[in-house]
């Protein structure tokens, strides 16, 4: 399987990272589960996240990205989806195992058996001082070359913190669309957003909920579709959340 990677460098912060120079970020990651609470427990209890909002948005805060879970019976988990996991950094991973083993969750290879079909894989990185950060999201299809480019013209060479990898998906069957999966969509966070949106229009990108403004969840948005259905919601307002 080919696999390539936008590498984001610099240190991560306890928020989101710096913005690229196209003022772009990763900015949270959108789950669709049967049981939020259940969810909402090994993500902060095992991982660390600290619960915040976002005018009536709920937030769990991990260095690097933002997850939000909402409650929704997911069509199928990550796996066999365009976004196949999310990436975590670890500090000790025995003791991040020890803690879903107390919540009766296993961990099998690298890769931890998540509720809902969510895929989560755990990298140990002894050298870092958080006990948790964000690392990657996993992109698999089966043009990957070709999904690295259309990442690249769409939000720029690289990101601050963090990485996008892209992996050319095994076998015949391309993967599926994320909408409906318990990945439901990934997000960036933009400065300028709303002129970002008339950009990445005016360049043909498939926008499925135009840019708006959310006073209720303080924060201004639009969803777009890369060209092998992954869902991404743009975002401005949720740094510093």
């Amino acid at each position: 399987m080919f696999r390539q990677s936008l590498v984001i460098s610099v240190v991560l912060l306890t928020q989101l990272t710096t913005p690229n120079d196209n003022g772009v970020s990763i900015g949270h990651i959108h789950l669709l589960s049967a049981d939020p609470d259940a969810q909402k427990k090994i993500w902060v209890e095992a991982f660390g996240a600290q619960v915040t909002k976002t005018g009536t948005l709920e937030l769990l805060r991990l260095p690097g990205v933002y997850v939000v879970i909402n409650r929704a019976q997911p069509t199928a988990g990550s796996a066999g989806s365009t976004v196949d996991h999310i990436g975590l950094s670890v500090k000790d991973l025995n003791g991040i195992k020890a803690k879903l083993a107390a919540m009766n969750i296993g961990v099998q290879g690298t890769f931890a058996a998540m509720p809902d079909g969510v895929r989560v894989e755990l990298l140990e990185e002894q050298r870092q001082t958080l006990p948790v950060v964000m690392h990657h999201i996993h992109l698999s299809s089966q043009q990957s070359e070709v999904l690295r480019r259309w990442y690249v013209k769409a939000f720029g060479t690289t990101f601050n913190g963090n990485e996008i990898n892209f992996q050319t998906a095994a076998g015949t069957a391309a993967p599926a669309p994320t909408r409906g999966r318990a990945t439901d969509h990934i997000g960036f966070e933009v400065r300028n957003l709303e002129a970002f949106v008339k950009g990445l229009q005016g360049s043909g990108v498939t926008i499925e909920a135009p840019y708006r403004d959310m006073p209720n969840l303080g924060l201004k948005v639009a969803f777009i579709v890369d060209p092998v259905g992954t869902r991404i919601e743009l975002t401005e307002g949720l740094a510093g959340k």
